[in-house]
């Protein structure tokens, strides 16, 4: 079993990176999230075409070369001491066969973002170097708590994330410890079956999820169901399932946590027995606290729930 690696806690005045791997942003967009870096002691550094833009049936930050001169960059520049996705999107599949580690392996460094970061982030696990599945730069139209940066800081700087939640009905009770892998249920839908693809064997998996059809959804779990995949894990967490399913039919699809979602995953994966936490505040929701994707967590799922990195 390969052993994950940490990035060292950054020190004030670290260099933090922020690149679009993705989507495309404006400047205003951005504005509040690169305040924010320098008012906790931190230097940001903008990727040459943070702002780029380049339209082919999505407006992505750049074109393709564009991106993974940013990102490769951003990985391997020894001054730099973090990155951190100003948003995702979708665009990260086109880099992940060009991605290179070399300095980054010397240096390794955290990567921050979620959505469609999660290909970045299930490809630097496969090399044995954990992220951080948190909060973007840019802030969502939802809104962002004021806690989804602050514990990202707290990471940051060496502090691992502790949580208490409420249950869940759908929740299966259970204790257990293990790695921590997962994040965008569509992009691990999208890299089954590569060589990218999270490695899931005896691991904790977390999903979240936006604005999919309930039978996409469905599809989605099927296909990690005849891939094996829940017959290898340990647990799952579900985290926001947001603005899911037919929004003409679904009075409550701009619940962060989709409870018609909740049911149909609950249902398909009822004969294992596994424990299940639904509701980790984590995903595209306004209270998008963060996950240590490589991390070992140790969880307990009863009448109270607990979470320790």
């Amino acid at each position: 079993m390969k052993k994950i690696i940490f990035p060292k806690p950054l020190k004030k005045g670290a260099k933090i990176a922020v690149i679009s791997p993705a989507g495309a942003v404006d400047p205003s967009q951005l504005e509040k999230g690169i305040n924010m870096i320098k008012s906790r002691g931190f230097e940001p550094v903008l990727g040459e075409h943070l702002y780029s833009k380049f339209s082919n049936g999505y407006n992505y930050a750049g074109t393709e070369q564009e991106r993974i001169k940013d990102i490769n960059w951003a990985l391997n520049d020894k001054e730099i001491s973090a990155v951190w996705a100003s948003r995702g999107g979708y665009g990260c599949q086109h880099l992940v066969q060009h991605l290179k580690l070399k300095n980054f392996t010397e240096n390794p460094k955290w990567y921050i973002g979620y959505s469609d970061n999660t290909v970045i982030q299930s490809y630097l696990l496969k090399k044995g170097f954990a992220s951080i599945h948190g909060q973007t730069i840019k802030t969502s139209s939802f809104g962002v708590t004021d806690d989804s940066y602050n514990l990202i800081f707290d990471i940051l700087q060496g502090k691992a994330p502790e949580y208490s939640l409420q249950s869940h009905q759908f929740n299966k009770k259970g204790r257990i410890e293990g790695e921590v892998v997962g994040g965008n249920l569509a992009l691990i839908y999208a890299l089954l079956g590569t060589s990218y693809s999270f490695e899931c064997k005896d691991k904790i998996l977390f999903i979240e999820d936006i604005g999919e059809n309930f039978y996409a959804l469905d599809r989605m779990i099927m296909s990690l169901e005849l891939a094996g995949v829940f017959k290898k894990i340990k647990g799952l967490i579900v985290g926001g399932m947001t603005n899911m399913g037919d929004e003409k039919d679904n009075k409550d699809y701009e619940a962060s946590f989709d409870e018609f979602a909740y049911k149909l995953i609950s249902e398909r994966i009822s004969k294992y027995k596994f424990p299940v936490l639904f509701g980790f505040p984590n995903g595209h929701i306004k209270d998008n606290r963060p996950l240590i994707i490589g991390g070992t967590a140790k969880i307990q799922v009863g009448p109270k729930v607990k979470i320790e990195f």
